[in-house]
């Protein structure tokens, strides 16, 4: 089976989103499958076209267009790189050799058009891959008013992408009532969680003790928060916390990664002269078992309006990592099911900063407790939620797919028979 990946971001960008096509298309290669991307020249956020054109990426053929003007300077600079992604990535998907499957991401937001576009055009099946959900996210994040033309008309386009797609893929229950809320049939719809790899980041543990030397961190208590810290998390939760523990020299708050409110975060720690909280810019992949392993428990964030149009994809490295979270938003997010399915973290409501002060003081005086969680974390990881299972999943739902479109060839060819 030919598939083809659509996404702005590919290995070796450390975005989520392709490490997560990176790890997809690994395990079809493996599982005998011909596998091509076409993905952006641009590292995520940043200028310019700094990756090859085309290459060969463990077994995975790479087409790279398009370029970065303006990186995340602006909104405008941002719709305008947008547009070119847009236009090289269809010219360059509509002249390869046809993929039996193409799966369209949501980087940049409604690409999947393209993937209906091929369909339409050249035939085969397409999925689309719903990492986040827009223009919802935007609404929810105060971008868009809810009501406004232009959030009616994106809108538009996201319920035709979900209805035209043969197959959407959605990250857990929550979002799948969002969907369904939108009218797509139940029948065109997947719930696969996204993963972490279990043995990759394992295998880190051991240059955990190093790497807090390096960062100056002894013996603290280490609350990390690592990745994308932005506009659909709860950063005030966070803030007040930090400000209210801001005397206890047990405890060492490390932020890894970047994001619009990751500044904002680095600013408030800087005029409130919170020496106690350290940043440290995003991490190669290759160290992020050591990064993960330093924390003595992880701090995950979402807004209440966020609910259900994005899933914080960071419970699974944290998970298979072996460590604790502490998850500030609302209970009935994929996170919040997962961490009380399985014992392996403490829930906040949001706002409640005082409340996420007390449990990581808690936390801080019974090391156990945390240590404790992190272990049933790891086996749940390993037993639910790893790359293997998800992959296979994925696997199982393209052969399908592609099952359903020999069949109804077959059906066709027999029709023209007669």
């Amino acid at each position: 089976m030919r598939i083809l990946l659509l996404n702005q971001t590919f290995h070796p960008d450390v975005a989520a989103t392709a490490q997560h096509a990176h790890d997809l298309g690994r395990y079809l290669v493996e599982r005998g499958h011909e596998v091509v991307v076409v993905s952006s020249r641009s590292i995520y956020g940043s200028r310019g076209a700094v990756l090859p054109a085309r290459e060969v990426v463990d077994g995975i053929e790479v087409h790279r267009v398009g370029f970065s003007l303006f990186g995340k300077g602006s909104i405008l600079g941002r719709l305008a790189d947008f547009v070119i992604f847009y236009l090289a990535a269809a010219l360059r998907v509509l002249t390869l050799r046809r993929p039996d499957v193409l799966i369209g991401f949501t980087t940049p937001p409604f690409i999947a058009l393209v993937g209906w576009l091929s369909r339409l055009l050249r035939g085969g099946r397409f999925v689309y891959w719903v990492m986040d959900l827009y223009p919802d996210v935007l609404v929810a994040c105060g971008v868009m008013k809810p009501a406004s033309p232009i959030t009616r008309i994106l809108d538009r386009i996201n319920r035709f992408c979900l209805r035209r797609a043969d197959r959407s893929v959605v990250l857990g229950q929550c979002m799948l009532q969002r969907v369904l809320d939108k009218g797509v049939d139940a029948d065109r719809l997947a719930v696969i969680n996204v993963w972490s790899d279990d043995s990759e980041l394992a295998a880190g543990a051991d240059e955990a003790a190093s790497l807090r030397r390096e960062w100056g961190l002894a013996d603290r208590f280490v609350v990390m928060y690592s990745g994308n810290l932005g506009l659909g998390h709860d950063v005030e939760t966070l803030r007040g916390a930090m400000e209210a523990l801001r005397d206890d020299e047990r405890i060492a708050f490390v932020f890894v990664g970047g994001g619009k409110r990751m500044d904002e975060a680095r600013k408030f720690a800087e005029d409130r002269g919170l020496a106690h909280v350290r940043f440290q810019p995003y991490q190669p992949r290759e160290r992020l078992g050591a990064v993960l392993a330093l924390a003595d428990v992880h701090l995950i964030s979402l807004l209440d309006a966020s609910l259900g149009v994005m899933v914080p994809s960071k419970l699974y490295g944290i998970m298979a990592a072996g460590r604790a979270a502490v998850y500030v938003g609302p209970a009935e997010s994929e996170v919040g099911r997962t961490l009380d399915q399985h014992e392996a973290g403490v829930r906040i409501a949001s706002g409640d900063a005082d409340g996420l002060a007390a449990a990581l003081r808690k936390l801080a005086e019974n090391p156990d407790r945390a240590r404790e969680m992190g272990t049933r974390a790891r086996a749940a990881l390993c037993a639910h939620y790893d790359r293997p299972h998800a992959c296979l999943a994925w696997e199982s739902l393209l052969q399908s797919l592609h099952t359903e479109a020999d069949g109804a060839a077959a059906g066709a060819s027999r029709s023209e028979a007669q």
